[in-house]
């Protein structure tokens, strides 16, 4: 029973039970049932659509002392009523209702993701307290706590690490599209997500403070500035309701002088108000924006309403999130280098891939995963250690291997190439090889850019948009993507308020704003664009439902708009 009375209460629910209801009786009123009669059956539409109609048009010229489309729609709606056409009446306020329905349902898609936004904090966290571990709340998490993070857990406060380390999935926080490995005295952030292995860190700041919540209001913010498109009837209301009533009066008077009937002359100044009545908008605009909306679709373009399609045709600059939106989110190899003419390329791709098929990183699987795809197969590996944030040790076909960060290599007193440092330029990754204890190389993993993504930015570019990166990642990540992708301009290193207070410093400056993303970071800038596009399939829940847009199939559906 409490399921159905909450159906009920729900506004949206409630009002499809109206237009329901109000349309079966207008259907009847229309077949003759009762027709023209004080049981008429269209006095529900009238009663279910037309009194909101009312109520809400009198709130607006009493309290705000605004004329919307609405006074012109009341008029004819009791002018009606006087002549006893209750199917006229009830009709007007059925369209009307049906208009406003669409309109609401539009807007409630920006909420959704905001709602998603809140879903996803954490709602407990472990904490150490007085030497007892205990799962408490996560808003109980006070400053100074001691929090324990397990492999998989989202972590639920900002803190600093005490204990432990790790490798820490921030994509979701900051579009960083590798890893980000923690030890103690690193920072990390609520919202993000441990990998694997166990840390302990100390809470500086309460889960109401903390980045996922002010994430959170940054969103809710945005989308109270972001400007509603004023429909044409309401923007020309006021003229429309003046010239309308002014020629109601004119006939009305004229066609009493004329035949000398009042009730003739009445008839026919009501009939000027409804034939003048909005309704056509109501009812032209939908039609309009379907067909545009199935065009749209049919090329991989989920439109999600007429504002939408209003705001992209004014877009002058068009800004993108880098990671999974102009790369594809996800480390590739991009290159394998032996410094040891012991081990070919080959040699160290079979031994690095056998020894990373034990171990849980990210960049070990995706060193298996490059090696896979290339027909190979593993060896069988022994003696295999993982040392947490360092690398992996492993015997392998007879092979002592050192597989990890230089510093890693370097405490076992190997020294690496210089030459890998240069490939670590540009915001790649770097994993260096040893083997029996000399080093044999290292294997590059970077994020790499989608093949439309060039081509699109390059037409947007011809159709006079001017484009613009915004990611979390590294400057020097970033810059490299900007050179492949041929973007005007790139701001690394931003915290997802930081794009938000970009995007809105553009539409200050008079820019018509288009901000496409795929992350959960990217929500708050989404919503204060004046128009936003999300990447669907890969894309985040939350980013898609704060567009305005989703491309089904891939970058190059942009250049639709």
């Amino acid at each position: 029973m409490s399921s159905i009375k909450e159906w009920f209460v729900s506004e949206t629910k409630f009002r499809i039970v109206r237009i329901v209801i109000s349309g079966a009786a207008l259907l009847a009123s229309f077949l003759g049932a009762g027709r023209g009669t004080a049981a008429d059956p269209a006095w529900a539409a009238v009663l279910l659509c037309g009194v909101p109609i009312i109520v809400g048009a009198v709130k607006a010229v009493v309290t705000a002392h605004d004329i919307t489309a609405d006074v012109l729609v009341s008029l004819a709606l009791l002018g009606s009523l006087a002549l006893k056409d209750y199917f006229a009446a009830g009709e007007v306020a059925f369209i009307m209702e049906i208009g406003s329905a669409l309109e609401d349902y539009t807007s409630e898609k920006a909420r959704r993701g905001i709602e998603k936004l809140i879903r996803l904090t954490p709602k407990t966290a472990r904490v150490r307290r007085h030497g007892a571990e205990k799962i408490v709340p996560a808003e109980d998490v006070r400053i100074g706590d001691t929090v324990i993070v397990l492999a998989g857990e989202t972590i639920p406060v900002d803190g600093r690490v005490i204990s432990g380390s790790s490798s820490v999935d921030q994509s979701v926080m900051t579009g960083e599209s590798l890893p980000v490995d923690k030890a103690v005295g690193d920072a990390v952030i609520s919202g993000t997500v441990n990998l694997y292995g166990v840390f302990e860190f100390r809470a500086e700041a309460a889960e109401k403070d903390s980045s996922l919540q002010r994430m959170i209001v940054l969103a809710q913010n945005a989308e109270a500035e972001r400007a509603p498109v004023v429909k044409l009837a309401d923007k020309w209301a006021a003229w429309l309701v003046i010239v309308t009533f002014c020629a109601a009066v004119v006939t009305f008077f004229a066609n009493a002088a004329l035949s000398g009937s009042y009730t003739t002359a009445f008839q026919r100044a009501v009939a000027l108000l409804v034939v003048v009545c909005p309704c056509a908008f109501i009812l032209a605009t939908p039609t309009a924006i379907a067909a545009g909306i199935g065009s749209a679709a049919r090329a991989g373009i989920i439109v999600k309403s007429g504002d939408s399609m209003q705001r992209f045709c004014d877009v002058d600059t068009a800004a993108f999130d880098k990671t999974g939106t102009l790369t594809c989110g996800k480390p590739e190899l991009i290159a394998v280098v032996s410094a040891n003419s012991a081990y070919s390329e080959d040699d160290l791709l079979r031994l690095a891939a056998s020894a990373e098929s034990r171990s849980e990183h990210p960049l070990g699987k995706a060193v298996v995963r490059a090696f896979t795809d290339r027909g190979g197969s593993a060896e069988p590996v022994t003696e295999f250690e993982v040392h947490a944030g360092k690398g992996i040790s492993a015997l392998c076909g007879g092979v002592h291997l050192l597989i990890g960060k230089k510093e890693f290599l370097g405490a076992a007193g190997i020294s690496a190439d210089d030459k890998a440092a240069t490939a670590a330029a540009g915001g790649a990754a770097v994993i260096y090889i040893a083997a029996d204890g000399r080093f044999a190389g290292f294997i590059v993993l970077a994020d790499t850019v989608r093949e439309s993504a060039s081509e699109a930015l390059r037409r947007l570019k011809e159709m006079g948009v001017s484009t613009l990166i915004l990611t979390g990642d590294s400057r020097q990540a970033a810059e490299k993507i900007c050179t492949e992708t041929g973007a005007d301009q790139v701001k690394a290193e931003l915290l997802p308020q930081d794009k938000q207070k970009l995007i809105s410093q553009l539409r200050r400056s008079g820019r018509k704003v288009c901000m496409t993303g795929d992350g959960i970071n990217d929500a708050p800038a989404l919503t204060a664009a004046d128009a936003s596009v999300a990447m669907g399939g890969i894309g985040s829940d939350i980013a898609v439902e704060s567009s305005d847009a989703v491309l089904v199939a891939g970058m190059s559906r942009i250049l639709c708009f």
